[in-house]
């Protein structure tokens, strides 16, 4: 049995998520992350498998910049002030475009890029209870709305 591919499992909802997918577009899936507890955290996936900007074909390409930008002004209006951006390469298949909000409480691990894995470690292993998963929710579903209804 081959190996399953968690991108693959999300997009099409075998493999739930905090606070249920965000959006779709045709070529795009956006959800909260699975692993990190940061309110906000929107991993905007491919549904086809690639892995890099350079191999987006063209109804990619002109979906993703309004996609990110529409999810970008939805964390705006639920109070994210800054986001991180990342996506990397050396993935096994899918295109994975994280948005990563900087909160206050991570000014304790650094400013800029070399904060962001000691914080998302830290949300990870301290920040899991409860109330603060329901809080990662609760924005899931905030953001859900504001993209559905604008």
């Amino acid at each position: 049995m081959g190996v399953t591919c968690l991108s693959c499992e999300i997009v099409s909802g075998r493999r739930g998520v905090t606070g249920g997918p965000l959006c779709e577009t045709e070529r795009f899936h956006a959800h909260q992350d699975v692993a990190y507890p940061v309110p906000g955290l929107v991993i905007v996936a491919s549904k086809r498998h690639f892995k890099s900007f350079i191999e987006m074909d063209d109804g990619e390409t002109q979906e993703f910049l309004p996609l990110i930008q529409k999810i970008r002004r939805a964390q705006s209006r639920v109070g994210i002030d800054a986001v991180y951006y990342f996506y990397n390469e050396d993935t096994k298949h899918h295109f994975n475009f994280w948005m990563v909000p900087r909160y206050p409480w991570m000014a304790s691990f650094g400013k800029s890029v070399e904060a962001v894995r000691p914080a998302l470690i830290h949300a990870r292993d301290q920040m899991a209870s409860e109330e603060e998963i329901s809080f990662v929710a609760q924005t899931a579903a905030r953001l859900r709305l504001i993209l559905t209804n604008g």
